[in-house]
């Protein structure tokens, strides 16, 4: 199968640059990292992509049972990375792709060579000595809503998941690439992001990594970004001085800004 027709693979920037690639969370495709590309392109060689069900993609490609896993979409990842023959990428994911990004990086560690992760969770439910922001029923009715009715569900959640409620158009864009999805892959996604527990994941993680959380966000709270901080050796954590958990959207400049920073910093 053409991989890059597959996942609606871009290429762009400075081919002799370090190669960033940038990946999109739940309910989202490439275009929400719009306002990201133009910061990196003139140093770096950026590789920009749709999970099978989003955006572009082939929706033929799709396997529910492939996707009801996380490790389906880090597949994705190393997918994208084997075709373009990537070496020490820098992954940026956001939301859920953070976690995609800790196991593409397990699965390939020659291709992936340092991570960002921008509002990461590795679980959002409670549990004992942990706050995820959701109890087990918040999820479940959650997802209850999610599946009765996907466009429903999408109006009233994209607003709250990004937050910045004087800025009504941001929600708008978010709502618009939620409803944009099939609902029956959204479903599966949904199910896959928010019952998913990669604590133990973060453990392995052993390339230079930013995690980058917000001062407000009603899906990773920030005992969430200083949970995956703690939990990575050697990580650094910035918080951005922006409420929501979409900040490349609603707060690019100090996003790029902690970005760039990073990357200058890799050898």
């Amino acid at each position: 199968m053409d991989i890059q027709r597959r996942n609606n693979v871009t290429v762009t920037g400075n081919p002799q640059g370090r190669t960033v690639v940038l990946a999109h969370g739940f309910g989202c495709d490439q275009n929400m990292w719009r306002l990201t590309v133009p910061a990196l392109v003139e140093d770096y060689r950026v590789v920009l992509f749709d999970y099978v069900g989003s955006g572009r993609s082939d929706l033929s490609a799709f396997s529910e049972t492939r996707y009801a896993s996380l490790a389906g979409y880090a597949q994705d990842v190393v997918d994208v990375c084997d075709v373009l023959d990537l070496r020490g990428a820098a992954f940026v994911g956001h939301s859920v792709s953070a976690m995609i990004g800790v196991l593409a990086a397990q699965m390939a560690p020659d291709r992936i060579g340092a991570l960002v992760m921008v509002a990461p969770s590795p679980r959002y439910i409670d549990d004992e000595g942990y706050r995820g922001g959701f109890s087990s029923q918040d999820i479940e009715e959650l997802l209850g809503s999610l599946e009765s009715n996907y466009l429903g569900w999408s109006a009233a959640m994209a607003p709250v998941i990004m937050g910045n409620a004087e800025r009504p158009e941001l929600g708008e864009e978010l709502t618009n690439s939620f409803c944009a999805t099939d609902p029956a892959m959204a479903r599966v996604f949904a199910r896959t992001t928010f019952l998913s527990d990669s604590r133990q994941d973060l453990k392995k993680v052993s390339v230079p990594t930013l995690v980058l959380d917000c001062t407000q966000d009603a899906i990773a709270p920030r005992e969430v970004g200083a949970f995956v901080h703690q939990a990575i050796p050697g990580s650094t954590l910035i918080t951005l001085d922006t409420t929501g958990h979409c900040p490349h959207m609603s707060a690019p400049e100090a996003t790029n800004q902690a970005i760039n920073g990073f990357l200058a910093g890799l050898r």
